[in-house]
């Protein structure tokens, strides 16, 4: 029985139905859940560069904040009180998702995928593939 569910959302469709999906399972098994999105423009590259100032900054972290709390208010309207939200930087975002699942304890997975195939998987990679091939646990892939 899954006791901690973590769902990757980024705010794109496909997040948004394996954040329905994740709100379900957590609601029929009483699992914990948190959302988790992964900030890929890290402190380091914003101070190796002159593109970004306070005010995209402020932006770009309005916007992650609006993808938790979207989430995050579906899932207490669906009656679940154990919910948090968590923020993590990295460029290979399927490695920042697994490596917050791991060092947390969560014992289930899911995320979104577009289902790229052919030339496009090859040269935009995949999240999710890279996710159910390296995870520790069960990772339940949302189309």
């Amino acid at each position: 029985m899954n006791s901690k569910l973590l769902c990757a959302t980024d705010g794109s469709h496909s997040a948004e139905k394996a954040t329905d999906y994740a709100i379900e399972l957590a609601r029929k098994t009483g699992a914990y859940l948190t959302f988790l999105t992964v900030n890929h423009v890290t402190s380091a590259d914003i101070s190796r560069s002159v593109f970004w100032d306070s005010d995209m900054l402020n932006a770009a972290d309005a916007q992650l904040q609006a993808e938790l709390k979207s989430a995050t208010v579906k899932a207490r309207a669906a009656g679940l009180s154990n919910v948090s939200c968590a923020t993590v930087e990295g460029h290979n975002i399927a490695a920042a998702i697994i490596a917050f699942a791991e060092s947390n304890g969560y014992d289930h997975v899911i995320t979104g995928s577009v289902g790229r195939t052919g030339v496009a998987r090859m040269l935009l990679g995949s999240i999710a593939q890279d996710v159910i091939v390296k995870a520790h646990c069960p990772v339940t892939v949302v189309r």
